[in-house]
């Protein structure tokens, strides 16, 4: 977080709190409250959606806090536009506008980063090469696409899946879920006789990080 980002963030929280909803509130309810609010908007960025989840977290909220439901769930909006200069459903709606505009070359990006993610699957994603699960890697490439276009990590995800499909006349899970097969679990395997002890193990865990399986 660059210095503009967190002063324009530490001036958000402070008008937060001195909204209405927000001086209704202790130091630790405003806290949870604003906590929650990241919560519901990473699952807008997520799926476009968050009726349910806004629901569910106010419920949780105004039993613990003893409020009425409905007014956990009017602090939770308040304090969702206090700290993102938009009300929930404003976010939800950018979101789909912006899907609804996409290019055929913002769609072609997809591929890129579906193959992306059969890469995270052989080498990793870390400085050791740790490999990773079809579906963590998915949902990684697909937060970093809808980041850019700025769509839904569910739109993104489904952009990726259609192009690689039109590019490699393949499906796009049955290829990922065959190079978990062949990538990572020969490494879990391999880490779980490490952690056995036996040297044989030991081996094999270090030459499946260094090369993969053959």
């Amino acid at each position: 977080m660059d210095g503009n980002t967190k002063i324009a963030t530490d001036d958000r929280r402070i008008s937060a709190r001195e909204s209405f909803s927000g001086r209704l509130l202790t130091e630790p309810q405003f806290d949870e409250a604003m906590a929650i609010t990241g919560i519901i908007e990473r699952e807008i960025q997520r799926t476009g959606t968050f009726k349910e989840k806004l629901g569910d977290y106010a419920h949780a909220f105004a039993r613990t806090e003893k409020f009425e439901a409905m007014k956990a769930e009017t602090i939770l909006r308040d304090l969702f536009r206090e700290r993102t200069g938009r009300s929930m459903n404003q976010m939800r709606e950018a979101l789909m506008a912006k899907e609804e505009q996409l290019t055929p070359q913002d769609r072609q990006r997809g591929y890129q980063f579906a193959v992306g993610v059969g890469d995270m699957i052989k080498v990793g994603n870390t400085a050791e090469g740790r490999r990773m699960t079809f579906n963590r890697a998915y949902a990684y490439q697909a937060q970093v696409f809808a980041m850019e276009l700025g769509i839904t990590d569910t739109f993104a995800k489904s952009v990726m899946s259609a192009e690689f499909k039109v590019q490699r006349g393949a499906e796009f899970y049955d290829w990922g879920k065959a190079l978990e097969r062949d990538f990572y679990r020969p490494q879990v395997e391999a880490d779980r006789q490490r952690r056995e002890g036996g040297p044989d193990g030991q081996q094999q865990a270090r030459t499946m990080n260094r090369t993969g399986p053959e």
